[in-house]
């Protein structure tokens, strides 16, 4: 292989690795985010506490917990409030099958 297309490859790996990382942030213009107090409600209406929203690459991260008491952390879309991300500390007895869409007109 050439140097000048070894270089080019290795061009092109670097910027696209860097696009991917740059998937986990938030791209929302700020005038169209909604208010933290909105998502504070959107979630404690499914029995959730929230104990900390604050803003991290563009998005909301919300950290709190369950109604079944498991810890969560959450990116949600500021303009959007929908979930981006999600990760839950599961106690005993706890499944992933309680924060699956059940609904079955969705699926």
């Amino acid at each position: 292989m050439k140097p000048s297309m070894l270089t080019g490859v290795v061009l092109v790996s670097i910027l696209v690795s860097g696009t991917v990382l740059a998937d986990n942030d938030c791209t929302d213009p700020v005038s169209e985010w909604k208010p933290r107090e909105a998502l504070r409600q959107q979630l404690e209406q499914r029995g959730w506490t929230v104990q900390r929203i604050k803003v991290d690459d563009g998005c909301y991260e919300v950290r709190g917990l369950d109604r079944r008491g498991n810890k969560f952390r959450g990116k949600y879309s500021p303009a959007s409030l929908r979930i981006r991300q999600l990760e839950i500390q599961f106690a005993d007895g706890g499944e992933a099958s309680d924060y699956l869409d059940q609904d079955p007109k969705t699926k």
